[in-house]
């Protein structure tokens, strides 16, 4: 008798399966959508999928009354170009950083006691810190997002280097690399993949990041819109714009899994 631990459903099936969850969700929504606006049809808590699909509508497609824009449009511009600036330092900061503690001792011995120091400072705590030093600006909600990931990215890719074999290591140095050249031809293409790897695990908090900062100062953007709305308990917007959220982070996600899949296809892990 096969065991199940060794029983892997077929492709059609393993998708089913993976809408399966959200089917429930979705029908249990409903169904609690129903009951409540059949005691109270004015009962904003729990709104209708047709109220929401039309308020979602109406913020993508009617310019708003009071500045002439496309709501959603605009909101999403936003936060995603602050995301993209915050995600994007880090990924810096943790390639030239992580190789850097890694792959030098004496930097890995100065370095690594504060970027552990850092990465144990919750990043929120911190935020009315940057606000007052960087002001409400643009400045400050980048600069949260690159606080709040940037030592996880950098930590994640020095355990990398570290873990690189060293028989590697000495075989390019006795064909005369330099240090320069140890990073370039054997160091940087095994590091990559790991760094879009770290970057995706996170992603998750970088939208947390952005989402609070816009909250708290700001004039545009998915997290400010939400946080507006809330006074008038409107979740006829609130949860399309959190499904909203939810579908960039995939999609996000599975950009960075196709390109590592597409760019390197020999990485173990892939499949992630």
């Amino acid at each position: 008798m096969k065991r199940l631990i060794n029983q892997h459903p077929p492709r059609t099936i393993g998708y089913l399966l993976g809408l399966l969850p959200f089917a429930l969700l979705l029908l249990a929504y409903v169904a609690a959508s129903a009951a409540r606006l059949a005691e109270n049809p004015d009962d904003p808590l729990l709104p209708s999928l047709g109220m929401m699909l039309e308020t979602f509508w109406r913020l993508a497609t009617e310019p708003s009354r009071r500045t002439g824009e496309l709501v959603l449009w605009v909101d999403t511009a936003a936060s995603l170009t602050r995301l993209a600036l915050g995600v994007g330092i880090s990924m810096l900061m943790g390639l030239v950083v992580g190789i850097l503690a890694g792959l030098i001792p004496y930097a890995g011995r100065a370095l690594s006691p504060l970027i552990t120091a850092v990465a144990m400072i919750p990043p929120l705590a911190v935020l009315p810190i940057l606000f007052i030093t960087f002001g409400v600006g643009e400045l400050a909600k980048v600069v949260l997002i690159v606080f709040g990931i940037a030592p996880f990215i950098i930590r994640d890719v020095q355990q990398r280097v570290e873990e690189l074999p060293t028989e590697q290591l000495i075989k390019a140095q006795t064909l005369g690399a330099s240090t320069w050249l140890v990073v370039v031809r054997v160091v940087l293409p095994q590091v990559f993949p790991r760094l879009l790897d770290a970057t995706r695990l996170a992603l998750g908090a970088a939208w947390l990041f952005l989402i609070a900062s816009e909250a708290i100062a700001a004039t545009e953007g998915l997290g400010y819109r939400i946080f507006l709305v809330r006074r008038f308990m409107d979740m006829a917007t609130i949860l399309p714009y959190v499904v909203w959220i939810t579908l960039l982070a995939f999609l996000f996600d599975l950009l960075l899994r196709l390109a590592n899949r597409w760019l390197f296809p020999w990485y173990g892990g892939r499949r992630r």
